[in-house]
């Protein structure tokens, strides 16, 4: 890449059709002139070597991906810190940048891992150059986003399905997290349903374990979820979690489905977005994500993928619901970031449907009314695990105590005084600590 190159990537947002484009948001440290590691981040992940020697061809303007926006914050002596990445000689000050580029999606099409190979691909975090790169953002323009059904049911199809439209959807994850037998684990649902839950779920860490296998699991799930039914009079949803080799999803969404399984449970990017595509357009049942494998790519504040990224790709694949790390110490993650990931969810996307949001990470009762003031409405999850599983009147008091807390928050009474007449939400208190 020489200065003869640039202007072939760098281009005013003005002279292009958006609707070919989508735009991309980087953070970057750079060695060396940052107009030039722009444009060689675009090269890479587009044209990289775009033309033959002795053939007089440019592939840029129609292929390649272009610089709209280059802003160089400040410098360093020396990267923010060390990832091991090999992307060329460097050595000295870097350049702390921000940069938006317009990269235009004919090159891979409505493909979700072709898309991905390209945005956070080889051509993005091997840039010579380029020690750290994070990508923070992306913008798809409407044409793109309606090759995609995304969610089939969402918030609105998960609110009629349990009849629920007017309060948070309370979830309860079935403890151990590497489950019990089938008719044990089966009980603790059906009580915890008895207590208020709407959906008790498998942990994401329990799949169709010999212990116990989702064949029967699925089974007394389900016929606890009927009888629970019949005796609160309300729907109910077991939301088994059916994580397994790609070619094993269908077979195992059918039999948890057939099974009384009205909710299913997927670890979106260890089997990969492509494969939640896949059983997005299958399923008959709410489709929720887990997210195992985000930190990983996240964490680090100058390297990897931004968690909002991750979120409105799992929207794009056809979630219905997304559990999501969430406020507190418990997950690490910034509140600000929370947010972000939740916006992700519920803002205007195309034609998508919002999915639901599902912020989790060690709740109970005395958190459910820090959650709903950060979240700001009522579409959201609410995911204890310890909370209603752990609570020392058992599993029917623990779902108990988080209705009784809605009930103080919607009738604008703390929790501690409306405790004095809810011996559920007393004994939460009394177990977990206080108000979070």
């Amino acid at each position: 890449m020489t200065p003869a190159d640039l202007p072939g990537f760098f281009a005013r947002r003005e002279d292009l059709n958006a609707a070919d484009f989508i735009e991309l948001d980087y953070a970057f440290e750079c060695y060396g002139d940052p107009r030039l590691a722009a444009a060689h981040l675009c090269s890479e992940q587009s044209t990289a070597q775009w033309h033959r020697v002795g053939i007089d061809e440019d592939y840029r303007p129609r292929f390649g991906a272009k610089v709209l926006d280059l802003q160089v914050e400040g410098r360093r002596p020396a990267p923010s810190y060390a990832t091991g990445a090999t992307t060329g000689a460097g050595a000295g000050e870097v350049s702390v940048c921000r940069v938006t580029i317009a990269h235009p999606h004919g090159n891979f099409g409505p493909r979700i891992p072709n898309l991905l190979s390209a945005v956070v691909g080889e051509g993005v975090f091997f840039v010579p150059g380029i020690p750290l790169i994070k990508l923070l953002d992306l913008r798809m323009p409407d044409g793109f986003l309606s090759a995609f059904p995304g969610p089939r049911f969402g918030i609105a199809g998960i609110r009629d399905l349990l009849g629920v439209h007017d309060r948070p959807i309370f979830f309860g994850v079935i403890k151990p997290n590497i489950g019990l037998p089938p008719e044990p684990f089966a009980e603790l649902a059906y009580e915890g349903w008895l207590g208020g839950l709407d959906v008790a779920k498998d942990d994401e860490m329990l799949a169709d374990a010999p212990w116990c296998p989702l064949a029967q699991r699925s089974a007394q799930l389900g016929a606890a979820r009927r009888r629970a039914e019949t005796v609160t009079g309300v729907t109910k949803c077991y939301m088994a979690n059916v994580t397994d080799e790609v070619d094993r999803l269908i077979e195992l969404h059918d039999l948890a489905v057939a099974n009384g399984a009205n909710m299913l449970l997927i670890n979106a990017l260890p089997v990969g977005l492509s494969a939640v595509r896949m059983l997005s357009r299958h399923t008959r049942v709410p489709l929720v994500g887990h997210f195992p494998m985000i930190a990983a790519l996240s964490r680090l504040p100058g390297y990897g993928i931004h968690t909002r990224v991750i979120t409105k790709l799992q929207r794009l694949a056809g979630l219905d619901a997304i559990v999501m790390p969430g406020f507190g110490g418990r997950m690490g993650m910034d509140e600000a970031e929370v947010l972000e990931s939740v916006a992700a969810c519920v803002d205007p996307m195309g034609g998508l449907a919002p999915s639901l949001p599902i912020p989790g990470g060690s709740d109970w009762a005395g958190t459910l009314e820090g959650v709903y003031r950060r979240v700001g409405s009522v579409d959201f999850g609410f995911i204890p695990g310890r909370g209603v599983f752990g609570h020392p009147m058992g599993p029917t008091g623990g779902a108990a105590s988080l209705r009784q807390a809605w009930e103080a928050i919607a009738q604008g009474v703390s929790i501690d005084e409306y405790a004095q007449t809810h011996p559920e939400l007393s004994a939460a208190i009394a177990a977990f600590g206080g108000r979070g």
